[in-house]
Formats: C-alpha cells, sequence, structure tokens
C-alpha cells in the first residue's frame, strides 16, 4: 500500500511537470505585466524613471471623464466595443452551425478541403487581410474594375473608406478568418456523439433534418453556451489589430474600440498614464463579468467553468 501510494505521488509530480512550463508562461506574460498598472497613479512620461515621478492618485482617472468632449469621445469608444462585442456574440452560433453542416458533407475529400480552407485564414495576419482588402476593395480593385467594365458604375467607389456600413463590414472581416477556426471545438464534440442515437433515429425514420435538430444541435449546446459565457467575460476585448490596419481617417468614429483607444492614447498622444488608468479599469470590468458569467453558468448548468 505505502508503494502504491509513493508510486502515485511520483506519477503526479511527473505530471505537474509537464504543466510547470505553462504555468511559469502564463506567471510571466499574463499576471508579471500586472505590475504595470502602477504607472495609472503616477505623472509617468517615457522613457524616465518611475522614481523621478510624481504621485497623483486617482487624477488620470478623473481626467478621462473631466470634459464634455472626452466623455463624448469615450462614449463613442464604448459604443463601438459593445456593438462589435454584441454582434460578435448574438452571431456566436454561426460555427456552430457551420460545423454540424460541414458534418453532414459526406464525400470526406470534399469535407476535408472546406474545413482546410475555412480554417486557413485564421494563421493569416490581420495585415494580410487587409493587404487583401486593399486588392479587392479599393478604388482600382478587382471589384470596381470589374464593376466598370461591366457598367454597374460610372466612377470608383473605395469600399475601405466608406463608414456607413463599417460594424457591419468589421463583423464580416472577422467571421470570415476565425470561422473555421471556431467551428473546430463543434466538430470534436459532434465526434463525441453516441453514434448509436444516430442509427435508432434513422431507425425509426428520421430525415437528416430531424436528427440535426433533435440529436446535434441539443448536444452542442453545453458547449456553445459554456463558450458563450467565455466570450462574454471578454466582453470589452475586441482585440487590436483588425480595428488598426482598417482605421483611417474616414471611419475612425467607428473603427476606434477600447483596446485600439488605449493604444492611441500611449503611443499617439503619449497619455501613458492615462491609457494605463483606462486599461486597468477594462481589465477590472472583465474580471467582474468574468466572475458574473462565472457564477450565472453555476446556477443555469449546476457547474462552473472556473
Amino acid at each position: 500500500m505505502k508503494a502504491s501510494i509513493t508510486k502515485r505521488q511520483l506519477r503526479s509530480y511527473r505530471e505537474f511537470l509537464y504543466v510547470l512550463p505553462f504555468i511559469v508562461m502564463v506567471a510571466i506574460f499574463s499576471y508579471y505585466p500586472l505590475y504595470g498598472w502602477i504607472y495609472s497613479f503616477f505623472s509617468y512620461k517615457p522613457p524616465q524613471s518611475l522614481s523621478w515621478t510624481n504621485y497623483v492618485g486617482l487624477k488620470w482617472f478623473a481626467t478621462l471623464v473631466s470634459t464634455e468632449a472626452k466623455r463624448a469621445e469615450l462614449w463613442q469608444v464604448f459604443m463601438n466595443t459593445f456593438v462589435m462585442s454584441g454582434i460578435t456574440l448574438t452571431t456566436s452560433w454561426i460555427p456552430m452551425l457551420f460545423a454540424v453542416f460541414l458534418n453532414e458533407i459526406k464525400c470526406m475529400p470534399f469535407r476535408k478541403v472546406v474545413q482546410t480552407v475555412t480554417t486557413l485564414p485564421n494563421f493569416i495576419s490581420w495585415v494580410l487581410v487587409y493587404s487583401i482588402a486593399q486588392s479587392v476593395f479599393n478604388s482600382t480593385g478587382l471589384v470596381n474594375t470589374v464593376a466598370m467594365q461591366l457598367g454597374l458604375i460610372s466612377a470608383p467607389i473605395d469600399y475601405l473608406k466608406d463608414s456607413s456600413h463599417v460594424y457591419l463590414t468589421m463583423w464580416l472581416w472577422l467571421t470570415w478568418k476565425n470561422l473555421g477556426w471556431a467551428s473546430i471545438m463543434y466538430i470534436a464534440a459532434i465526434a463525441g456523439i453516441d453514434e448509436e442515437l444516430f442509427e435508432a433515429a434513422r431507425v425509426d425514420g428520421a430525415s437528416r433534418l430531424k436528427i440535426i435538430w433533435h440529436i446535434t444541435i441539443p448536444s452542442l449546446l453545453p458547449t456553445f453556451f459554456v463558450l458563450l459565457m467565455i466570450n462574454s467575460a471578454n466582453f470589452l476585448s475586441n482585440g487590436m489589430e483588425q480595428y488598426y490596419v482598417f482605421n483611417n481617417s474616414f471611419n475612425t468614429k467607428y473603427t476606434e474600440v477600447l483596446d485600439l483607444y488605449v493604444y492611441n492614447l500611449a503611443t499617439g498622444n503619449s497619455s501613458y498614464s492615462i491609457s494605463t488608468a483606462l486599461s486597468m479599469f477594462k481589465s477590472v470590468i472583465s474580471l467582474m463579468l468574468l466572475l458574473f458569467t462565472n457564477s450565472l453558468s453555476k446556477a443555469v448548468r449546476g457547474e462552473s467553468f472556473m
């Protein structure tokens, strides 16, 4: 018995060593940078040392809303963030539906081609995505060239400078880039469904559509709700890269989300302390959302995801 316990302990130590490098990476890249929050309480200007700066308390937090113009600017930034995150959350069922229909393709070579083609854009940087958009949608791009040759338009239209449908176009580019990758987890969940359920449904005369509606989708809903709650905790985090590359003077009012606004404050306006204060505020709100969604998951599903 004693030898068995010792063997079990050695195994647990060995398994801990497997994950130790990842714990160290999380500590270095996720927790250690939180030390930078201290800059939001000082009048800091790079590259001088923090010891040379004055402690100002909550001054920079108050500065964010000190004037009507700043409040209006911050309101627009939050509205952009809420709209884009809201669209993303309300359409988060699309990867699940895509995985369901992909699973219904019986020709395996064609299914693999579709899955590969839709997954590859996830590994393309947003800079390259914008280069593709420039080649296709700028005033001398493919769309304008074809439309003018067909006589559909008399003058070229620079779609990337159009500010009338920015939210929709940003969502379309994001969906195109992430659809295949986001569906992988649902494809794995479909593979885990008991095959006997499908066989029993076919014996009972159920059509493919009824099998999807009554077996496949209900089996995917737990995965969907867990991912939905986790994404809800990241409601204020849209990412910066997409909006940074697509941002221009014509659409900046609608593309400046919170992450991009923090970056612009830190670099363009040399307001490092203010941007740190806003970033700290965003992190605290995101943590509160995470705790709320975790509590909601425990209340609704009977189990939490943390």
